[in-house]
């Protein structure tokens, strides 16, 4: 409650500190929500720097919050409070623009866990400027070339395929080729949470990636959730070893391959399962290859088999580190 009081407190100062302690984020993003899995989220790209970290929140089994325009940070973990506490996405929006002198330039969204979804974009947010609500799914933008960009969002992500990321994405993309925020672009985010919360925040919070500063944030992003992607399944890799499970390895690991074929890392693991597995000729190419490319990891390799990871006799160790020199 003491929490609770102190952001309500700062948004009832007066309107100039109000927008004193304001940062013109202006932008364009979604909220939006899975019905199959409940996962829940934001995807976000602005001409404004690191703007993942003061736009999107979102926590597993509560809900998520936008917050853009002249931001108030507060109104996301205040937002976020509120709907932990039983409030509707629409009841938490309201009580916080109720108590807000500047709410004219804010632009907010807000989704709950049961798929409800609130918006609200202020009469002095500069235009273009709007926002669209659909099933589970708000988006928003300001400061905009044209209007052609948010009714583009929700077309492109009430028609998109694929996982709530890729369907967010699909969004931003389409917001990107409508026009965009008529400053250009800068830095774009997702956050993605689980529907359900384990009381593990490292576990509910399934995709946090940001593009602080780079000419084409989108792309980058994009690049990025693929290489999440792979390093998930050289996670589940990495679990079916601890547990002795040699072949479920080895389908993580090439499962993760197949997004990164280039990656050393993924190709080393791969390398180390298959040599587990017995099925030494396999992964002396790989070893090959990636010694060739990281002369360092010959070194790692010949520790493994202390911590029982490469579980080699000394006759297959010898043949793994001599093809360092072929």
């Amino acid at each position: 409650m003491r929490r609770l009081l102190q952001i309500l407190m700062l948004l009832l100062l007066p309107v100039s500190g109000v927008l004193a302690q304001s940062r013109p984020v202006h932008t364009y993003s979604i909220v939006a929500r899975d019905a199959a899995t409940g996962e829940m989220g934001v995807a976000v790209q602005s001409h404004w720097f690191s703007v993942g970290s003061i736009v999107s929140w979102a926590e597993a089994g509560v809900g998520a919050v936008a917050t853009q325009s002249f931001v108030d940070p507060a109104y996301g973990p205040l937002g976020l409070e509120m709907m932990r506490n039983g409030k509707s996405a629409q009841q938490a929006l309201d009580g916080l623009l109720a108590s807000d002198p500047g709410l004219a330039v804010r632009q907010v969204a807000m989704l709950d866990a049961k798929g409800n979804v609130a918006a609200h974009t202020g009469n002095k947010c500069i235009p273009a400027a709007g926002h669209i609500t659909g099933e589970q799914f708000s988006v928003q933008a300001n400061l905009m070339v044209n209007d052609a960009v948010w009714p583009a969002m929700a077309k492109a992500y009430r028609e998109a395929k694929g996982e709530l990321a890729d369907r967010m994405l699909a969004a931003l993309d389409a917001a990107q080729a409508a026009g965009g925020d008529i400053r250009g672009k800068q830095s774009a985010a997702i956050l993605i949470v689980s529907g359900t919360p384990t009381g593990k925040s490292w576990v509910d919070r399934r995709i946090d990636l940001r593009v602080e500063d780079h000419p084409e944030p989108l792309k980058e992003l994009r690049r990025l959730v693929s290489v999440h992607r792979a390093y998930e399944r050289m996670n589940k890799g990495d679990l079916a070893v601890e547990k002795g499970d040699i072949e479920g390895a080895l389908r993580e690991y090439r499962a993760a391959e197949r997004l990164l074929p280039n990656n050393v890392e993924v190709q080393y693991w791969s390398a180390v399962s298959l040599a587990n597995a017995g099925r030494l000729p396999e992964a002396l190419p790989l070893f090959k290859s990636v010694f060739a490319r990281e002369p360092a990891w010959v070194e790692l390799t010949s520790r493994l088999p202390k911590v029982d990871l490469l579980k080699v006799d000394e006759a297959a160790l010898t043949k793994i580190l001599a093809v360092r020199s072929k």
